[in-house]
């Protein structure tokens, strides 16, 4: 059927589909086997790392469009199920919420889900998921776990002598219920339909699309609205001070958790009804009364909303919605919208467009096999007669459903052929102006009917805040990072009998700054050392840690010695009236007779690497932070440095990390310094902070200085 393989650390995925309704027996049987209520089969898509559902069971495919399409690395049960290999089980609501935010915004009821890779040794072929009731154990049974997993594997088997066989396998038609009209025409359902006739309250029967399929006399009249009139339509459809989406969740909530719920609406002028729903496998039974006593409260509670609202518009925007609070960068927006939402939406390349100086800049694209066919318009001004250009600049977008139509439009185009047929250009509209345009490729002719343009753009909306935030987010972080990159030196002195390396990571957690310096300084032939680290991650930190970098330049440069450098920057700091302190390593150099002097101000004690390669902990005498007492001494300690001695200078970045003994973490760098140190020093300062560099989160900067001592010249 499939088979998953990796070029140029894209995953494709080879395809052929059979003519039978395989995957739906199969379904049916799984349902069966366990006791679900609903489910779907997704196939592995040719040539592209994604899931499409192939068919769905027991559920209207509306309450998962947002998931139709998925990326392989979506944040959802049945991509997780194939990345991992492995059974994924959500026991219920409150569980989605936590692990799926997403899926949980758009169907927050109580069920519980399974999720299952459809996969042999050698090929992954699709996933396959169920879905339960609130009121299933929140753990699956040993016996539902060996069923479910004994029948994917026997679909994979299925699927895979297809594929030898060349048979191709199609997706099939949904699966549901036989509908009620379609009962047998026996005295006895004659005689039910007539007792059910004489209710004084409506009835009527819809099926798991929604449709109705039975309605009662009294129905009709609490409607207002033919017996005939309502037979085979949706009730939020046919009747309208019934199209409310409000309405609508509440029969998705009773399908979905198998739980009789129940709304209060507003028949206008002013006739309350009350309708209370009973769910089924097959579909809904609903029993309509007149509401008195709890209209009031009722319509207290009930949600307003403007417009009609469909089920697939809405899940789209709210899966899109809670997707984009996470995207912190534009990079992460690009992704997301690449990842999650083009899938989705049938696409298969995409483009974003920012502007800048009157020109429009490429932020991202992906799908394309030639990347110049998209960077060639990056620099391009607006007033181009380009697609993308007129969308940011009119606010208007544009829909192309052939390559013709495009043409038609835009004659000039002279563009090397992309291999797409059809395009949507919309624009990112932020607080009332352009931020830039996103474009979604087709590789074959694809119509845009009204409802599809609505969801796109409704979803332009809220790419559009995302990106602005995103590229202010971008422009802050470049400024900050570059303030700090400014004040730390850009290089270090050459100095006899001393080779030196040094390392910078800035924190990766938010739009943090630190305060983190060092420095090496040549001054009357002397050599002198300085590390430290301001307190906060703010400008106001790395403010204030250039002052204390050029104080202690200054005070070196008129030949203090390391104990008064100390003392006079610690006074330089309260003398600021500064709130914030310190920490510091300073060191005078001696390396003709191997030796340095050292004053510390509440700074992690150095390392030191010996020629015979054993490293001990520096235990320095010391002072209190810098900015705290003005009377503060500040005494030193002489350490001996033999030729080939690594000395190691390091800020708390490099051994303070979440859950982790520092204890531990020093004795961790230790060995790594024992290990690594016969290195040449730039090698030994990447195997130093490796760890650190390789950490998806720092919560704070990391600064590292290493000095080694050589053969003087002299």
């Amino acid at each position: 059927m499939s088979d998953v393989h990796a070029s140029g650390g894209r995953t494709t995925v080879e395809t052929t589909r059979v003519g039978h309704p395989l995957l739906s027996l199969a379904l049916a049987a799984m349902m069966d086997d366990v006791g679900a209520h609903s489910g779907a089969v997704y196939l592995l898509t040719p040539d592209e790392p994604v899931l499409e559902m192939a068919v769905m069971a027991g559920l209207p495919r509306s309450f998962a469009a947002p998931w139709e399409r998925v990326g392989l690395s979506a944040p959802v049960p049945v991509s997780e199920a194939v990345r991992g290999q492995r059974l994924v089980w959500v026991s219920g609501e409150e569980q989605m919420a936590r692990r799926y935010p997403r899926i949980a915004v758009v169907l927050p009821y109580p069920f519980a889900l399974a999720a299952l890779p459809v996969a042999t040794r050698d090929a992954t072929y699709g996933a396959v998921f169920l879905t339960w009731p609130g009121s299933h154990p929140p753990e699956l049974s040993d016996r539902e776990r060996d069923q479910l997993t004994s029948a994917c594997d026997r679909l994979a088997k299925r699927l895979r002598r297809a594929e030898d066989e060349g048979r191709p396998v199609l997706p099939e038609p949904d699966l549901s219920a036989p509908s009620a009209t379609m009962v047998a025409g026996t005295l006895g359902t004659v005689e039910a339909a007539r007792m059910v006739a004489r209710l004084p309250y409506g009835m009527c029967a819809l099926d798991l699309h929604g449709r109705i399929t039975f309605a009662n006399a009294a129905t009709a009249e609490l409607l207002g609205i033919p017996v005939s009139a309502l037979l085979g339509t949706q009730l939020w459809a046919s009747v309208p001070w019934l199209n409310d989406p409000a309405y609508e969740d509440r029969y998705r909530a009773a399908l979905m958790s198998q739980h009789v719920t129940s709304f209060v609406a507003l028949r206008p002028p002013s006739d309350w009804l009350s309708f209370r729903l009973y769910p089924g496998t097959n579909g809904l039974s609903i029993r309509i009364s007149r509401a008195r006593a709890v209209a009031e409260a009722q319509q207290a509670a009930r949600l307003e909303d403007d417009g009609p609202g469909r089920l697939v518009t809405t899940n789209h925007v709210l899966a899109l919605a809670s997707a984009l609070t996470e995207a912190v960068g534009v990079q992460d927006v690009v992704e997301l919208v690449a990842d999650e939402i083009a899938p989705a939406l049938g696409s298969q390349a995409l483009v974003m467009f920012g502007s800048r100086a009157g020109r429009l800049h490429v932020l991202g694209h992906r799908g394309y096999a030639d990347p110049h066919l998209v960077e060639r318009f990056d620099g391009m001004p607006l007033t181009a007669p380009m697609p993308g250009a007129h969308a940011l600049t009119t606010g208007v977008p544009a829909f192309f459903e052939t390559r013709q139509q495009l043409e038609r439009l835009y004659p000039m185009r002279q563009d090397p052929p992309d291999g797409l047929a059809a395009w949507a250009y919309i624009p990112l509209i932020a607080s009332g102006r352009p931020v830039g345009t996103w474009v979604l490729g087709y590789a074959d002719p694809h119509p845009f009917p009204a409802d599809e343009r609505a969801v796109l753009t409704s979803l332009s909306g809220f790419i559009a805040q995302a990106l602005e935030r995103a590229l202010l987010y971008d422009a802050k972080h470049q400024l900050a990072h570059g303030l700090q990159q400014a004040l730390l030196p850009h290089s270090l002195p050459s100095i006899p009998g001393i080779e030196a390396a040094s390392r910078y990571l800035p924190a990766t957690r938010g739009m943090e700054i630190g305060g983190d310096f060092f420095d090496l300084v040549l001054s009357h032939g002397r050599a002198s050392a300085v590390i430290g680290d301001v307190q906060g991650h703010n400008v106001t930190a790395a403010g204030l840690m250039g002052q204390i970098r050029t104080a202690v330049r200054a005070y070196t440069t008129v030949g203090q010695a390391p104990e008064e450098v100390m003392s006079s920057t610690n006074r330089l700091l309260i003398d600021l009236g500064s709130e914030l302190f310190a920490s510091c390593l300073y060191l005078r150099l001696d390396p003709e007779h191997g030796t340095a002097v050292m004053a510390r101000a509440g700074h992690p004690p150095p390392l030191l690497r010996r020629p015979d390669g054993r490293v001990r902990v520096l235990d320095l005498a010391g002072g209190p932070l810098l900015g705290i007492d003005a009377a503060a001494t500040y005494p030193t300690t002489e350490v001996a440095l033999a030729e080939g001695s690594v000395l190691a200078l390091y800020t708390d970045g490099l051994i303070e990390s979440p859950g982790v003994d520092i204890e531990d973490a020093l004795a961790a760098l230790g060995e790594r310094l024992a290990t690594a140190g016969e290195r040449p020093l730039d090698s030994l300062a990447d195997a130093l902070v490796r760890e650190t560099e390789a950490a998806e989160e720092r919560a704070d900067d990391v600064a590292l200085l290493l000095l080694r001592v050589t053969a003087s010249d002299g």
